[in-house]
């Protein structure tokens, strides 16, 4: 069975070139997803973009998602990097699972990558919710925080520099999260909660879980991924195939995950008693 093809379409917008009624649709989005969303912070933060991944509808052109980038410089303590950070990603709920924002921020780094092809390219992200951190784990080799290496300096370095630079004074270097106190945007109750069945099936859950506890009340674990062709072009060859009808191989089934001395999650026989964090109340991207 090949795969429907989307209604939607995905382009980058400069904020410069993203017209006043869309940014009332953007606002209009993020409402139905989080708490605290108010106009006025919204737009403030909207301001420190360097633009966004507009999806629209092919047919009515009504925005259906977004996704914000910002392009910050780095040093990753051996040359100079080139930061892609993604700030707030909405998609209507009923394209969930669409692929044209995938592409669209795809689409975004292949040109990036284009633009610096001397320059180490990193994609910044921060998570308040396990769908978010599992992009990361399900899509990339390199990248940071994971379970199986807990201790790469340069990505943990890269995290603290950016997170410095976007968010003054809001990262907690001991934690390794960004806090931005009670009363910060948060997702709503019913997003998706993390059970403890997930938590214990899947070892990105559990991990994520396990390092940012209070993801429920808005606290963001930042993460970072190095980018290059290879990646980008794979994704797209998964795409093709989806669209083709071709079954790729089915993943190992996930280990289980149990805390080790050092605080971190680590893989453990499939039969070994898992270390399942508590439920927290609801609320996930």
């Amino acid at each position: 069975m090949t795969s429907k093809k989307s209604s939607l379409k995905a382009s980058f917008r400069r904020m410069k070139d993203i017209a006043p009624n869309e940014i009332l649709q953007m606002h209009s989005l993020f409402q139905v997803f989080y708490e605290h969303a108010d106009m006025k912070t919204f737009v403030r933060d909207l301001s420190k973009k360097t633009g966004a991944i507009l999806v629209h509808d092919k047919k009515s052109g009504q925005l259906k998602g977004f996704s914000t980038v910002a392009e910050i410089p780095l040093w990753d303590g051996e040359q100079e990097a080139v930061g892609v950070f993604s700030g707030d990603t909405i998609m209507h709920p009923d394209h969930w699972g669409d692929r044209a924002l995938k592409d669209g921020f795809a689409t975004y780094m292949i040109k990036t990558l284009l633009k610096n092809p001397l320059t180490p390219v990193y994609w910044l992200l921060i998570s308040k919710g396990y769908k978010t951190y599992l992009l990361l784990a399900n899509n990339f080799v390199d990248y940071y925080p994971r379970h199986d290496q807990p201790n790469e300096a340069k990505h943990r370095r890269l995290i603290e520099a950016y997170c410095n630079k976007l968010f003054p004074g809001k990262y907690d270097a001991e934690r390794e999260v960004l806090d931005f106190g009670d009363g910060s945007q948060c997702l709503k109750d019913d997003v998706a909660p993390i059970t403890a069945e997930m938590a214990r099936e899947n070892p990105a859950i559990g991990y994520f879980e396990q390092r940012n506890p209070e993801w429920w009340r808005g606290v963001e674990l930042p993460c970072i991924a190095e980018v290059n062709m290879a990646l980008a072009f794979r994704y797209f060859e998964k795409e093709r195939n989806k669209m083709l009808g071709r079954v790729e191989p089915k993943p190992k089934a996930p280990a289980t995950v149990a805390p080790n001395e050092s605080g971190y999650w680590t893989r453990t026989p499939a039969e070994a008693a898992p270390g399942t964090p508590n439920v927290r109340r609801a609320g996930n991207e």
